[in-house]
């Protein structure tokens, strides 16, 4: 196979006129090419006047030999042993599917517990919360099998290169994800999709020995003579002991009685960064209009999407998280009394608004003490925050941005609705964010109508509190990728080393390497 980069083409462009352009760069003839697979696909929208499709392509030619070979690369070999114990995977999210993947194609016959519901149960709790406002503590958005990005976009882009991306992304496709996944440039799944997969993804490590049990949340882990051996969690039907030597903590960034459990259990945790602010929403034909110019609309062209940052004079960053094309707003709480938003993309992005997090960065400088949860506690208090001013029913406080700016209530919406389901109430975000969150929020966000036209439209609508972007502690792990306590390995997101559903997957499978090399 030979890879050709740069491969600029318009929107109007045939099959034909791609196998055509790769043959001219290689300098041979269209009929030597047996075959040409897209690697990846994006979209080049810099010049308004000519966005065009740029390719990067494999193509298996009758005459090789004057062509190095391209091969995607392989993830290192491991040693499989006997143990005494099935390792436990703890998190059904991309880490923890992941990592019980691994174990299982290795032999290993792991045990996943998830505190949550299979998807198809997780699916209709979330509905009815979102329809009645009804909480599920243990089921919910952030909790349940497909963790949290089961009920977002569905994105599969990552900032890092790593050797085992192409195997998850392969892995979602042999599962049930569009084949496209493979070569776009930001692939997503959808979330629509993405419940289908999950549970290909389950049935395919139970299909090679692994055990998956829903409700089941840890609640203490066991050590004797410095080893772990049990693992406890809490069941509908009462306390249950898995005996375990090692179990793989993948718990989500919301797993706060987790997190003061490894602390009551002398696991060391350490505060992280992380950022909180809003959930910005758009009309899409907007958006479009505006990085697509006069080609907006055209059949060819996926829904616009965006990134932006800014650095402030006060010296915070300002920046959009986790953009949803043709999406919605959705209510995303685990806790009672409180209120969080995420965003949330069917496959086709078809809807009628765009919205994003719009998030100010937060340092352990911003926080009430040096304890490792300090930052879940501003979590939690923003959250308990957003759920009073929204009238204590889930309902989300929600401003217009031209309200935002000068402080007023809002009273009334204009041309785009609020999406976030059970509804909002139109506040004043102001009442409830830390000062410098508010005021960074408005100067990123007229900064950021310079690139984007249209981004602080008067009534573009602000919905509160986006606070879990990312997990507010670290696990502390070791070169080894285990904690300071034995038989435990942080993992993922919730753990504070990953950012997205890939790079969790990523993750997942280092750490499930990691317990193979080690126990061989």
């Amino acid at each position: 196979m030979v890879k050709v980069s740069n491969l600029s083409l318009p929107l109007d462009h045939t099959e034909d006129d791609l196998k055509r352009l790769a043959a001219k760069e290689l300098k041979v003839s269209a009929k030597q090419i047996l075959s040409l697979d897209i690697l990846k696909k994006s979209v080049d929208a810099r010049k308004k006047q000519a966005v065009h499709f740029v390719y990067t392509v494999a193509v298996s030619l009758a005459d090789e030999r004057a062509f190095p070979s391209y091969e995607l690369p392989k993830a290192p070999a491991v040693r499989l042993a006997k143990r005494c114990c099935r390792p436990v995977v703890i998190g059904a999210g991309p880490a923890g599917l992941f990592a019980a993947l691994t174990l299982a194609e290795a032999g290993l016959n792991p045990t996943l517990v998830e505190r949550g519901a299979d998807v198809e149960s997780r699916t209709r709790a979330v509905e009815r919360f979102w329809k009645d406002g009804i909480l599920s503590p243990l089921t919910n958005v952030q909790f349940g099998e497909g963790g949290a990005g089961t009920f977002s976009d569905g994105k599969l882009n990552t900032g890092t290169k790593d050797i085992r991306q192409r195997k998850i992304l392969e892995t979602f496709v042999a599962c049930g994800a569009p084949h496209e996944i493979l070569y776009l440039a930001k692939p997503h799944i959808g979330t629509d999709v993405l419940r289908k997969v999950i549970q290909s993804l389950r049935e395919r490590i139970i299909s090679l020995g692994g055990t998956v049990k829903f409700g089941h949340r840890v609640c203490d882990f066991i050590w004797e003579n410095g080893a772990l051996c049990e693992v406890v969690c809490e069941t509908e039907s009462g306390m249950v002991s898995i005996p375990a030597d090692c179990a793989v903590l993948a718990i989500g960034h919301s797993a706060r009685d987790t997190f003061s459990l490894l602390v009551e259990r002398n696991v060391v945790l350490s505060q992280k960064p992380f950022s909180v602010g809003v959930r910005i929403e758009h009309l899409q034909r907007m958006v479009d209009a505006a990085q697509y110019g006069s080609f907006a609309g055209h059949p060819a062209l996926p829904a616009a999407d965006y990134k932006l940052s800014a650095h402030l004079p006060n010296g915070r960053s300002v920046y959009t998280f986790c953009m949803c094309p043709g999406g919605e707003v959705v209510a995303a709480a685990s806790e009672e009394g409180g209120v969080c938003t995420n965003g949330m993309s069917l496959h086709a992005r078809a809807e009628k608004n765009a919205n994003s997090a719009v998030l100010v960065n937060v340092t352990p400088s911003d926080f009430e003490s040096d304890h490792p949860l300090s930052g879940v506690t501003l979590q939690r208090t923003l959250e308990q925050a957003a759920y009073r001013l929204g009238g204590e029913t889930y309902r989300a406080p929600a401003q217009c941005f031209a309200d935002f700016a000068t402080g007023r209530k809002t009273c009334s919406f204009g041309a785009v609705s609020p999406t976030y389901r059970p509804g909002v109430t139109g506040a004043n975000l102001r009442e409830i964010l830390p000062e410098f969150v508010g005021e960074s929020l408005i100067q990123g966000i007229r900064l950021f109508d310079r690139k984007l036209a249209g981004f602080a439209a008067p009534d573009a609508v602000l919905t509160g509190v986006e606070a879990r972007s990312s997990s507010p502690v670290r696990i502390e792990r070791n070169e080894l990728l285990l904690s300071s306590r034995p038989g435990i390995y942080p993992c993922g997101e919730g753990a504070g080393y990953a950012g997205g559903i890939l790079s969790a997957a990523v993750d997942g499978i280092r750490v499930a390497e990691a317990i193979l090399e080690q126990k061989a």
